[in-house]
């Protein structure tokens, strides 16, 4: 059986289609009279019509041999290879046409051309020629050109000696005789890679006998040369296991080799024949010094999947490199930077977590240095959150983390500063010995926030775990500080009306006064420092008054909640009654000053009812304190974060066990590779082969996700069985493209003659080129592939018929209608995940929306959910334990955050909102809406079609 190596390839030829094809006399004319350019327009129209099914006669060949076979022009030469290509050879009745006699001695003559270009064109052609009638008179002038002068004819004569012998060993019996001798007196690093690779082929025992020759001077050899060395090594060792220890050390070797492809297959072969740690280890080296070196962003992306898929089998030995892994983090793209740290992360050990931290926190003071840049600022992002997750898994190094990323609090980027509070805020719930570094940093960093939501999630943090008296003071001084003077109403007027203090006035006197001359001729005077003044107010306020004068009253509505919980917390560490007294009495003044200004109007936005409710709520259980109420803001809040960091922890080391599950169990079966199907991907596989096949569409990897169906679940049935040819076709979505795996069956004892398969596309799907005619025996069958490009994520059809023509019929050309194929957009949409930040950036950042209300006879809300996702290939992203389902049934209503992304990268999102009204039956039907967010509104009509289970949802 040939490999796909060995499979010959054909010219393709676009037609463009511009409309009829000349005549047979219009063709004749431009060949016989016409110039070099109508000659060569007449050969293209000759292709086009040939490859559209059209017949070409004896006269028109000859007119094509007799004014066009004599040319000198190179183009022209060209086109009449591809044109003698295409035409067919033989009669109707099977007979070599007499015509050919002609071509094959011009050609002959070609091979003796004084140029090389043309030689070495014909040799190339001669590849392609299969009909051993005319390649039989060639062959002594092909022998000749393996000593030409020139390299281009030697090489190509290389090639058609391959291809000659291959396909009829008949006409050069001596072929790998001849091209051993050739191989051992070339220089030339081209002719050898194709004479040393037709010898892998033919004969690879005098392949394997002159690399043994010359195994020491491979290195000097060429990079085109060296990769086929690498292929036969592997091939050898792959087949004759004992044959490892003869050629390892040629690998190893070539890891040196200054060409990165040798460097990269090699490191590749070598971790194929040898699981030594010495080999892996030198494997990965090679690896890591691709990287770093190559500036392809691509490449490093390649060559990190490798290491990727070596740590799932050799991490023992990948955790001693980790520090040299580190070394890619110089690169200055973002996705190979977030790979790094993410293999890093894998591997990391607690023998080199120190090191691994102090190289983390250099790159994060060095993007706090650099220009604030969109890449920057995601880049510091992925070191906090590393930084977070080591901080977690070894929780020694987190003294030593947390004084360096509480310094991003004040950062202008939000991103960072808000992944920091994240890891603040579990650093103190999990490590209680923590907490006093941890609030006293948080306390001096304070002041310096800029953000509102970083700010009130900062406060919340002070609130929940200050616990001495001196902490709590500190606190209340610097919502103090933060708010300016209070009440806040009556400072702000008497700003407003220029009340100043007396340090005021005094720079106010200070400043220049300006003589002005009014309409009516009388002067004024005009001081520029309060004109100044008056254009900074806004700046001049504290943070927290800005953000509150900006309309802001959610930041209100969250510090009148850390002043309940300081104030309920405080008579607990401090026994002076006064002190209490003064201090709830200083809480309630500040919340009631809120309430007053959002009231007033002074605002740029007013209070909204939500916040009144719980600044009143927090007035309410300060004036009447209980030990329910103490309990709930003091010990049940902190409960709800311990739950859920709890479900966090448990979903990470449900992805590690996921990640380092035993692969091979004691019990499982032996699988041989001679009896495996093409698809199960073994040992014993090869790669070479594996890798070309897959690039060809020949074999496809193991599919083990979950929405990867049985084949016959996409076998679609285009015509009946009581039809003359039967149809059916297997439909496989790729990433880019679609495969349609026709089955032609002829249910007929006629021969039908070119069979063609026409196939057309509606909506954003484009046939990538039409099937060939084919010729079908009686009860015969074929299998013909057609490949469609797609563009979008949108429903599509296609459509079409076979077409042929029976033997000895009179009739027109029979015609068989096809059944129509629906492209369903759920091919392309899979479920993924990402963080709860991630989720509300997207959610912010997407333009388009749709609202869905529900409509369904489901009675279960977590059934509907589990409906949803099912339809819609979501993923929800909102955990759910048994607990929370059984409360929810109480309160009755349920809220899920979904998200899914096509193969095309375009993120979809939506937020189910489902309710039961309090105190209904069991029987109540589920009601609510469902929200959908997408990026564009292109990208969102696309996902709303996709959608479509949201409207009707009924079961």
């Amino acid at each position: 059986m040939t490999s796909l190596a060995e499979q010959s390839c054909y010219t393709l030829i676009a037609n463009p289609q511009e409309g009829d094809f000349p005549n047979d006399q219009d063709l004749k004319q431009m060949l016989e009279k016409g110039k070099v350019g109508d000659k060569k327009e007449a050969i293209k129209k000759l292709i086009h019509m040939v490859l559209g099914g059209e017949r070409v006669g004896a006269s028109l060949l000859m007119h094509v041999i007799r004014f066009a076979m004599p040319t000198k022009d190179h183009e022209l030469k060209k086109l009449l290879l591809i044109f003698w290509e295409v035409v067919p050879k033989y009669t109707p009745d099977g007979k070599m046409m007499h015509e050919y006699i002609l071509v094959c001695d011009a050609y002959r003559k070609d091979l003796q051309h004084p140029n090389e270009y043309i030689r070495g064109c014909t040799l190339r052609f001669l590849c392609k020629l299969k009909e051993p009638e005319l390649l039989e008179p060639l062959m002594p002038t092909i022998r000749a050109c393996l000593e030409h002068r020139h390299k281009y004819v030697r090489r190509n004569a290389v090639l058609a000696i391959f291809t000659i012998y291959r396909s009829h060993e008949i006409l050069i019996p001596d072929a790998p005789e001849l091209i051993a001798s050739f191989l051992e007196q070339e220089q030339d690093m081209s002719c050898k890679r194709n004479a040393f690779m037709m010898l892998i082929q033919a004969d690879q025992e005098r392949a394997l006998n002159y690399l043994s020759s010359c195994i020491d001077q491979v290195q000097s050899f060429g990079d085109i040369l060296q990769l086929v060395i690498v292929e036969l090594i592997y091939k050898v060792c792959h087949s004759n296991p004992s044959e490892r220890s003869r050629f390892i050390t040629c690998i190893y070797n070539l890891l040196q080799s200054s060409s990165p492809a040798v460097k990269y297959e090699a490191a590749g072969t070598l971790i194929t024949l040898s699981g030594a740690p010495s080999a892996v280890k030198a494997a990965a080296t090679c690896y890591i010094e691709l990287i770093v070196k190559e500036s392809d962003n691509n490449v490093k992306l390649i060559v990190l999947d490798r290491l990727v898929a070596m740590a799932e089998t050799h991490d023992k030995v990948l955790q001693e490199l980790v520090m040299d892994i580190m070394r890619v983090l110089s690169a200055t793209d973002l996705e190979v930077r977030k790979k790094t740290l993410d293999l890093t992360l894998d591997l990391v050990s607690s023998r080199n977590i120190d090191d691994m931290v102090l190289v983390l926190k250099k790159e994060v003071i060095k993007t706090n240095e650099a220009v604030e840049q969109d890449d920057a600022v995601k880049y510091r992002q992925l070191l906090v959150k590393t930084l977070h997750q080591c901080s977690v898994r070894f929780p020694d190094v987190a003294p030593s983390i947390i004084p360096v990323l509480m310094e991003f609090l004040s950062d202008s980027s939000e991103l960072a500063a808000r992944d920091v509070l994240v890891f603040v805020r579990e650093a103190v719930q999990r490590f209680e010995s923590l907490r006093p570094v941890v609030l006293s940093k948080m306390i001096e960093v304070f002041p310096t926030i800029k953000k509102v939501r970083i700010f009130r999630a900062a406060l919340w943090i002070l609130g929940e775990y200050c616990s001495t008296s001196e902490e709590i003071q500190n606190v209340m001084t610097l919502i103090r500080q933060s708010l300016g003077e209070i009440p806040i109403v009556e400072d702000e007027l008497r700003k407003a009306a220029g009340e100043e203090d007396s340090s005021e006035d005094a720079t106010m006197q200070s400043g220049t006064v300006q003589r002005m001359v009014t309409a009516d001729g009388t002067y004024v005077s005009q001081s520029a420092f309060t004109a100044v003044a008056r254009s900074k107010k806004d700046a001049s306020r504290p943070p927290l008054r800005g953000f509150l004068m900006a309309g802001d009253f959610f930041a209100g509505a969250a510090l009148s909640t850390v002043l309940t919980k300081l104030a309920m917390r405080f008579p607990l560490v401090n026994p002076s009654t006064s002190r209490q007294n003064s201090f709830r009495a200083e809480a309630m003044l500040i919340m009631s000053s809120m309430l007053h200004l959002g009231k007033s109007g002074l605002a740029d936005k007013p209070i909204n009812d939500d916040d009144v409710d719980r600044i009143a709520l927090c007035l309410n259980v300060l004036s009447e304190p209980s030990d329910l109420l103490l309990e709930v803001f003091n010990k049940l809040c902190r409960e709800s974060l311990d739950k859920m960091l709890l479900v966090k922890s448990a979903e990470e080391k449900q992805k590690t066990i996921t990640k380092k599950v035993v692969k091979v169990q004691a019990d499982d079966p032996i699988r041989f590779g001679q009896l495996a199907p093409k698809n199960e991907l073994g040992q014993t596989e090869d790669m070479f082969e594996l890798t070309l096949s897959q690039a060809l569409g020949g074999s496809e990897k193991k599919d083990t996700s979950s929405l990867a169906g049985s084949k016959l679940n996409k076998v679609t049935q285009l015509t009946g069985f009581s039809d003359p040819v039967y149809a059916e076709a297997y439909v496989h979505v790729n990433q880019y493209d679609i495969v349609l795996d026709v089955l032609i069956v002829n249910q007929t004892t006629d021969t039908l003659q070119n069979l063609t398969l026409e196939l057309a596309t509606l909506g954003d799907l484009k046939l990538v080129e039409k099937p060939m005619p084919m010729t079908l025996a009686g009860n015969d069958f074929c299998n013909i592939k057609a490949n469609v490009k797609v563009a979008s994520t949108e429903n599509g059809i296609i459509f079409g018929n076979i077409v042929y023509d029976v033997t000895g019929a009179a009739s027109d050309r029979m015609c068989v209608v096809l059944n129509d194929i629906h492209i369903d957009i759920m091919d392309y949409i899979l479920p993924a995940s990402c963080s709860d930040a991630e989720f509300r950036t997207m959610w912010s950042e997407f333009e388009w929306e749709n609202k869905v209300s529900v409509n369904t006879n489901i009675t279960d809300m977590y059934e509907y959910l589990q409906h949803i996702i099912k339809k819609t290939n979501m993923k929800s992203i909102t955990p759910f334990s048994e607990e929370d389902q059984s409360f929810n049934k109480k309160c009755g209503f349920l809220a899920a955050n979904l998200y899914a992304k096509s193969i095309f990268g375009e993120d979809a999102l939506a937020n189910v909102s489902v309710e039961k009204p309090l105190n209904s039956s069991d029987d109540t039907l589920v009601i609510g809406h469902i929200r959908i967010r997408a990026k564009s509104q292109l990208k969102f009509y696309r996902s709303t079609t996709w959608l479509k289970p949201f409207h009707t949802t009924v079961m």
